[in-house]
């Protein structure tokens, strides 16, 4: 292949993959907006909306508490190997309750939601939208973004600040347990440390965090599997591009959040 051939295949590559990003996000801007317009409108449908909470929220607790207490446990370990060089072990307790409340609760819990619940949303979505579900909603007159999407939305938005909760939380036990019965570090110490460094603020900017997270993951789950080619393939695609995506978008939101949130005062 000519010099010029590849030159203009890359050119070729890159613009499609830009022109497929664009749709993408346009798609993501314009499901947002039906669902801000339809979330105040009724019928209010308050079944799926609960039904949803006990599939995101409920079913997801020892999933992220599990995974919060080893991480907990992880963090203690690597957090005492660094400051024991500097003899600084009083700080393990607060080094972990602020890396696990601003950063790794959030973030860590939205990514095994997306591995857990976003695929499902896109693969149960897309599934209805290949055998006509979709189509049979709106011959009976019932909008199926109001239906479907709405309650999905909402429900992630309030069970993710909860579960970054429960992942914080279970995160400090087994950081407490590993400092009290492997690292040699009292429980006087280790509380100290959190009462003196961790405050309200870095807590609510944690949460904030998670309700932006579960929008945005919510959103691009419902959307891939609204738009999602028709057929098996297609709803293989749709669930594998929701959880790519999602990952993605979560890692960059969260720097750009913590740029803003946490940028040391010149």
């Amino acid at each position: 292949m000519k010099p010029s051939q590849i030159v203009k295949a890359t050119f070729s590559e890159i613009l499609s993959s830009a022109l497929s990003i664009a749709a993408d996000l346009g798609r993501v801007l314009i499901l947002f907006w039906q669902v801000v317009t339809l979330a105040f409108r009724p019928p209010f449908r308050f079944g799926e909306l609960m039904r949803q909470l006990d599939f995101l929220g409920v079913q997801s607790v020892a999933l992220i508490v599990f995974t919060g207490a080893f991480t907990g446990m992880v963090s203690a370990l690597q957090t005492y190997n660094g400051v024991s060089r500097f003899g600084a072990h009083s700080m393990v307790g607060a080094t972990v309750a602020l890396g696990l409340t601003r950063e790794l609760g959030p973030v860590l819990s939205s990514l095994m939601i997306i591995g857990r619940t976003v695929s499902s949303m896109a693969a149960e979505i897309g599934t209805m939208r290949t055998t006509q579900q979709i189509d049979a909603l709106r011959s009976m007159a019932i909008n199926p973004v109001h239906y479907l999407i709405v309650p999905r939305v909402i429900a992630m938005i309030l069970v993710l600040p909860v579960l970054s909760i429960f992942f914080s939380f279970s995160g400090m036990v087994g950081a407490y347990f590993m400092s009290m019965h492997s690292l040699g570090i009292d429980e006087s110490t280790f509380m100290t440390g959190i009462k003196a460094y961790l405050s309200l603020e870095d807590i609510t900017h944690g949460l904030f965090k998670s309700l932006v997270f579960g929008l945005v993951i919510s959103l691009i789950g419902c959307s891939e599997g609204y738009y999602s080619p028709l057929g098996a393939r297609g709803v293989a695609r749709a669930t594998t591009t929701s959880v790519v995506t999602s990952s993605v978008m979560v890692l960059i939101i969260d720097y750009f959040m913590t740029a803003l949130m946490f940028a040391p005062s010149t």
